[in-house]
């Protein structure tokens, strides 16, 4: 077993690290509990950009007139920020994923141009390897979710949109 003060890789450049610097998060900790938690976050965030897209969109000559039109394209315009917040949360679990899974360590010493690789010992990479299955692997589920969710929504809106 390696112990930790023979490892090379700096202690934040860890993945185990970075998956608890992760978890620490205000904004990556929203999808760890529950779908719920993270749905309430989404919301949240959809509630908070609604009146500004709603004040654009009366902004249009011809939606000005269509009420039901206007609070339609603006509730469904409020959510592209959730949807690019998951996209943002759904790279920075998936890269986390990926340093977990793999079987070496990407790291720099000092800075951007010394870079070295690392191989995991096998007792670093069966933990890590439980951490992305049983952790990373069902958020990354929820972040999926939720990313098809609001983008059915959009599509949806839109479709409604061009119906009425």
């Amino acid at each position: 077993m390696v112990s930790p003060s023979t490892c090379p890789v700096p202690p934040e450049q860890r993945p185990i690290e970075e998956f608890q610097q992760l978890c620490k998060s205000w904004f990556f900790a929203w999808p760890i509990k529950t779908q719920i938690d993270l749905n309430k976050a989404l919301l949240i965030s959809w509630l908070l950009i609604l009146p500004l897209s709603l004040i654009v969109t009366s902004g249009s000559w011809t939606l000005r007139n269509d009420l039901p039109r206007l609070v339609l394209i603006g509730s469904v315009a409020s959510l592209l920020l959730p949807l690019l917040l998951l996209i943002r949360q759904w790279l920075g679990w998936s890269y986390i994923h990926q340093r977990l899974l793999s079987e070496r360590v990407e790291y720099e010493e000092s800075g951007w141009f010394d870079g070295q690789v690392w191989e995991k010992p096998l007792s670093w990479r069966e933990q890590d390897m439980l951490v992305a299955q049983h952790e990373v692997k069902p958020i990354l589920g929820r972040l999926g979710r939720a990313m098809a969710t609001a983008t059915g929504l959009i599509v949806a809106g839109f479709s409604l949109c061009q119906a009425l």
